[in-house]
Formats: C-alpha cells, structure tokens, sequence
C-alpha cells in the first residue's frame, strides 16, 4: 500500500480553511485507492512569526526534511505588515525554503474551463474555448538571489540599491530539462522567454536552452521571445502558447499575468520541484495554491479550496507518481465546477457556494 507522506503547512488566514478541505479531499481518495496518507503539521508565515518568533521555524524546517513532499498554504497579511522587510512572511518563509531545498522549479498551469471564460478580463472571443498553458519558472536564480545584494550610502551621500541577475549555464539546462519534459507531456511545443537583445544572462539563457533541446529533445517546436513582446501576447492570444519557460524574474511578472487572464486566484495551483529527490527516488517538491491569504474574507467560509486541491493533484503527480489519482482529482474538480457549483469569485451574479460545499461537490464527483 503506497505511503504518502508529507508537510502540512496551512499558513495564514484563509490558509488552514482551504488546507483543511485539501486534506477531506486527499483522505477520500486514499480510501479509494488504497493509499496510506501520514503527515505533519507545522507553523510556517505569521503562524511561525506569533508561535515561534521566526516565519520559518528550525522545528517546521525539520518537519519538511523528514517529508517526501510539502504541501503549503498561503502566508502573510496585515498583521504582520509592520515588521521589517526581510521578516516579513512571504520573503522570511517561501524565499528560504526554496533556497533550503533547492526548489529550482515552478510550474504553474494556467488554466480556465470555457464555462468560466467570464471570469477573465479577456474578450470571450479571444478565449471561446478557455486557456490551457502551462509557465515554467526558473526559481533559484537570477536577480532575487544574486549577490550583491545591498543598499549602501555613498560618498558624496546620495543612497545606491544594488541587485544583480547571475545565471549559471548548469542552472538554465537544469529548468530547461523540466520545461522538455513539461512540453513532452502536451504539445511538444515550447516557447523560451528572455531579454537576449539586452541582457547577458540572457544571451547565455537562449544560447544554451537552443544548444539543450537541440541535444536532448529535436522534437519539439521550440520557439524565443523577449519577455516585454511575451507579455503583450499573453494578453492578445494567451493560448498561442502551450508551454513556456523563463527565468525567475521574469516568471514571477508573467505567470502573474497568467494568473489574471485565467480569471481567479481560487482556480490556480502550483508545484516547485527541487533538485533533491525524495525517499521513492522521485522530485522533493513544495504544493501550493497561487494566491494569497484574503484576509479579508478569512473566517468566513466563503474561500475557493479549488486551488488548494489542485495542489494535492499536483503533489500526488510529481513527487508520489499518482498520475491517475492525480488526474482523477483534477477531473472532478473540473465537474464540480461547470456542473455548476462556484464559489463566490467565480458565480459572476449566480448563486455561490461556501468552501465546504465546494469540497463536498468535489468529492461527491469522484
């Protein structure tokens, strides 16, 4: 009987609601397919910050090391807004853990069913029959953890910030050899995105991405476009890609972009893969819904757990090899959802559901 053991850090606000319904969802289909789910919970964001003191505990990082997989929830608010930058949550808990583990790898789907193409600030003409990509983002390089990093006086007294974009040729055939095997499992379509006419991290990312699938993967369409030109066709025809891959910068502006076209947050799942493996041989890897805490409308039952769930889907996928568990989960969220049940960010004027509900339709469709 398969053992799928993994972290449970739920975070902040609407965190732990939605985590809560990932879990109802993930113990139904251990019991339908004979899986044995052992997991931990532990304090991580502002969570870790009121319990511990630290956003990222040594007792939270401990729980995850033990794990062959995290699945994550959201951190930060206003709560904790007031502290210095670098204790904030979101940069005190997500930035370390990547680094920690290596997670050099993000893959977000960008995906809307065509019966929620309202929900996008796209024209229906534009998208008559949803979106359906898929953006891999380079997660450990480049500009957010290239050194120096700092922000000095000089002499004559004005004030100098400093960042810097360092790429490693290892690092980018690294990203592109999980971007192959992303397009592998689609269209055998892939698109590099980068800034080559200004850049040097750029000239090396497209020479070597070139030089890689040329070696490892001649099969596939592979195509280039500087980043600002990406982000205008996102805009116009977002399903003229399939998949694209782009360093971490320029990944975390456009698979933002994504998110938005794609219509809501509540729909929207991520995995961030690490270069280690776990005890079953396969990626370590960390799950987690893309959007934010909502502290606004924390406590209140109303939150979307779709994305959550689609995270479990993801996490059974990659790190435990469940394609058809995996698959099975996505499917009936995609039921639950153009049968009919929204939750109040994708009812547009009908009438809306509460979390559990959402939940209880997901499970009553697999």
């Amino acid at each position: 009987m398969p053992k799928i053991k993994f972290a449970v850090l739920a975070g902040d606000y609407i965190g732990p609601e939605v985590m809560t319904e990932a879990l109802r969802v993930l113990q139904h289909v251990a019991q339908q397919d004979g899986l044995t789910l052992e997991y931990t919970a532990a304090d991580v964001g502002g969570a870790g910050i009121d319990n511990h003191g630290q956003a990222l505990p040594e007792s939270t990082l401990k729980v995850c090391a033990a794990a062959d997989a995290i699945l994550f929830g959201s951190v930060g608010g206003p709560k904790w807004e007031k502290l210095p930058p670098k204790e904030q949550p979101e940069r005190a808990a997500l930035l370390p853990l990547r680094k920690h583990f290596t997670l050099f790898a993000n893959i977000r789907p960008g995906l809307l069913y065509r019966e929620l193409t309202d929900a996008s600030p796209l024209k229906n003409e534009r998208i008559p029959n949803g979106i359906d990509i898929v953006c891999i983002r380079e997660l450990t390089g480049g500009l957010y953890f290239g050194k120096p990093k700092e922000t000095i006086t000089l002499p004559d007294g004005d004030v100098q910030a400093v960042d810097t974009m360092v790429y490693r040729r290892s690092e980018i055939e690294r990203i592109t050899a999980t971007a192959i095997t992303a397009a592998r499992a689609r269209k055998n379509k892939l698109c590099s995105v980068d800034k080559a006419n200004v850049l040097e991290t750029s000239v090396l990312w497209r020479k070597t991405v070139t030089e890689y699938v040329a070696k490892h993967a001649p099969e596939l369409a592979l195509t280039h476009m500087y980043v600002d030109n990406a982000a205008m066709q996102l805009a116009r025809d977002p399903n003229q890609f399939d998949v694209f891959v782009t360093e971490n910068m320029f990944g975390d502006i456009l698979s933002d972009e994504m998110a938005v076209i794609c219509g809501s947050l509540g729909m929207l799942s991520s995995a961030s893969l690490g270069a280690g493996k776990n005890s079953l041989g396969l990626p370590f890897g960390l799950y987690e819904p893309a959007g934010g805490t909502a502290p606004d409308i924390a406590g209140k039952g109303i939150a979307n757990p779709c994305a959550q769930i689609l995270s479990v889907a993801l996490m059974l996928r990659y790190s435990f090899g469940l394609e058809k568990t995996a698959a099975r989960i996505e499917a009936a969220v995609k039921k639950a959802v153009t049968g009919g049940n929204r939750t109040g960010d994708i009812a547009f004027g009908k009438p809306s559901v509460g979390t559990k509900a959402m939940t209880d339709a997901i499970i009553a469709a697999l």
